[in-house]
């Protein structure tokens, strides 16, 4: 069943970007605010009763500090026009490899959940098990925008959990893929690599004059671009223990050992991949379209991107999900919907999406021109085909929070073998 779950999201998710992005331009939109589009969803704000005075507090993880800025933009246009009362109070807090989400649950046990939040699916059933989530299928009945969005995607996310409940309000979805440094491909007389073995090849010439050319995350949220390696060699996260599965995993502590990675890298979570980028300590990277902002601004055209490559054996990439959730404890859960619709198909879709380049969830902002002429946007596309997601299983928020990185950074530092590190993560996945 989990299986099916993955495989139909990823399905899902992949059709709904192909369905509404299909220009072929390749020209980067501008880094500075967009203007207001002519073809930017009208926003129904200001229309309907009046609250009494509502407060909503909202957590928010930010991958920049300039999606805190973008993100505060919207909080400040959405209290502006709402005229209805509402305030919307948003708390920064860090991602930090999924540390966010035992944050979030441990404030939400001890009472003390925000009204809303920025939510990964994976960690439904822990939050859904514990009564934490407000049910959303009412309001989105009632909802004049429900349209907007992808009827399957909402099904496919109500079935993440087996009461039947709705409980995730779509935001907007991310594809993994590889950035690069064109001038040091340049420097290595390489071109952009179309199969795995090219990748691995171009990982080993790209390590040269204090460059490395594969930027490893071994920390907290690596489990993503590891998955790649591991579905390559024709493994799965169905059986980590496969002879495939731990050949993967040997591709991988090759990489670190062989010294085409920095010696930071079993430690190394998003900060220091994207410094390091950035910085020209690493060739490549693996990361999704909500960092291209930062990239373009700091990297001008020395930036670029591919679809991880081809495998005879399997090609897998991470479908990364945001949804927003309403706590069950919210006093004010209407009013709470008004700011999560808002985000899902108002113009807080439009200004976020267009901003930081993340793919839409509303059917309307995918058609605008500034999502259909992003370049980075077509990377994404080109891998939506063969994107999926971990399982969902109780066990998998802990798992990727501390047991992938913890044994991964052993098996990379020598102190137990790739079989031994596959055995470790599959009964800790399916305990």
């Amino acid at each position: 069943m989990k299986k099916i779950l993955a495989l139909v999201l990823a399905l899902v998710l992949c059709l709904s970007l192909l369905a509404g992005c299909s220009n072929n331009s390749t020209d980067t939109p501008s880094e500075d605010s967009a203007p207001a589009s002519d073809a930017a969803p009208a926003d129904d704000t200001g229309d309907g009763e009046e609250y009494p005075p509502v407060t909503i507090t909202h957590w928010f993880w930010p991958d920049s500090d300039r999606h805190i800025e973008i993100f505060q933009s919207m909080v400040d246009d959405f209290n502006a026009t709402n005229g209805k009362n509402i305030t919307v109070v948003a708390e920064v807090h860090p991602w930090d490899g999924g540390q966010y989400s035992e944050d979030l649950f441990t404030a939400a046990m001890g009472g003390g959940a925000p009204d809303t939040a920025g939510f990964k699916l994976t960690s439904t059933p822990l939050f859904v098990a514990n009564n934490l989530l407000e049910p959303l299928d009412s309001y989105i009945d009632a909802w004049e925008k429900k349209d907007d969005i992808d009827p399957d995607l909402l099904n496919t996310l109500r079935g993440v959990t087996n009461d039947g409940n709705l409980y995730l309000m779509p935001w907007n979805t991310q594809v993994l893929y590889v950035y690069y440094r064109p001038s040091m491909f340049e420097a290595a007389g390489i071109e952009v690599p179309t199969t795995y073995e090219e990748f691995l090849e171009a990982c080993k010439l790209c390590t040269r004059d204090g460059v490395y050319g594969y930027g490893m995350r071994g920390g907290k949220g690596g489990q993503e671009p590891w998955g790649s390696f591991i579905h390559a060699r024709g493994g799965s996260f169905e059986d980590l223990t496969t002879p495939e599965s731990i050949q993967g995993m040997q591709d991988f502590i090759d990489l670190f050992q062989n010294g085409y990675c920095p010696p930071s890298a079993p430690n190394d979570g998003f900060n220091e991949i994207m410094a390091n980028f950035q910085s020209g300590v690493n060739a490549m990277t693996i990361q999704h379209i909500g960092s291209y902002t930062n990239m373009v601004e700091a990297l001008g055209d020395d930036v670029d991107a591919f679809p991880f490559p081809n495998s005879p054996d399997g090609r897998w990439t991470s479908m990364g999900d945001t949804e927003t959730v309403m706590f069950a404890d919210c006093e004010n859960k209407e009013a709470a919907f008004e700011w999560i619709a808002y985000l899902a198909a108002g113009k807080g879709q439009f200004t976020w999406c267009t901003e930081t380049g993340n793919v839409p969830v509303s059917l309307s902002v995918r058609e605008t021109p500034e999502i259909q002429e992003n370049k980075f946007m077509k990377v994404s596309i080109e891998g939506a085909p063969f994107a999926g997601i971990l399982p969902v299983l109780d066990t998998t928020t802990e798992w990727i929070n501390n047991v992938w990185p913890a044994t991964v950074q052993q098996a990379l530092l020598g102190e137990i073998t790739a079989e031994e590190a596959c055995k470790k993560l599959q009964e800790e996945l399916y305990k």
